[in-house]
């Protein structure tokens, strides 16, 4: 079984080569991103926060992933994803609850990869 961090090197290449076929969409997609994680009445770290509630409730494993890795890097944290996951349980039921248990184990491997290095 492939670890998390082996999962999100695979969601970025697999990324790429999207990327290369469809340069404007890639570019589009881009521009959105930035523009809706850009600072406003909600800092990056709360936005990343709800990427990652709507990535749980949704079931998507490669957008959890790559949210989980952005909180890290906002300062977020375990405490914090923990708290927005219970109320991903709650809003999604037990398929969030699945998915809020992936999002968590995948912090906690980044978070003892990037001690390790």
């Amino acid at each position: 079984m492939k670890t998390y961090r082996e999962k999100t090197a695979d969601i970025r290449a697999e990324l790429r080569v999207m990327h290369k076929l469809n340069p404007e969409t890639a570019r589009g997609f881009q521009a959105l991103s930035a523009g809706a994680l850009s600072d406003g009445a909600l800092d990056k770290k709360a936005r990343e926060h709800v990427a990652l509630a709507i990535a749980v409730t949704q079931r998507c494993e490669p957008c959890i992933l790559l949210h989980v890795e952005a909180l890290m890097k906002t300062g977020a944290t375990r405490d914090e994803v923990a708290s927005v996951l219970a109320m991903c349980v709650q809003m999604g039921g037990g398929p969030a609850m699945m998915y809020a248990a992936h999002a968590l184990a995948a912090w906690d491997e980044f978070a003892a990869a990037a001690v390790a290095a």
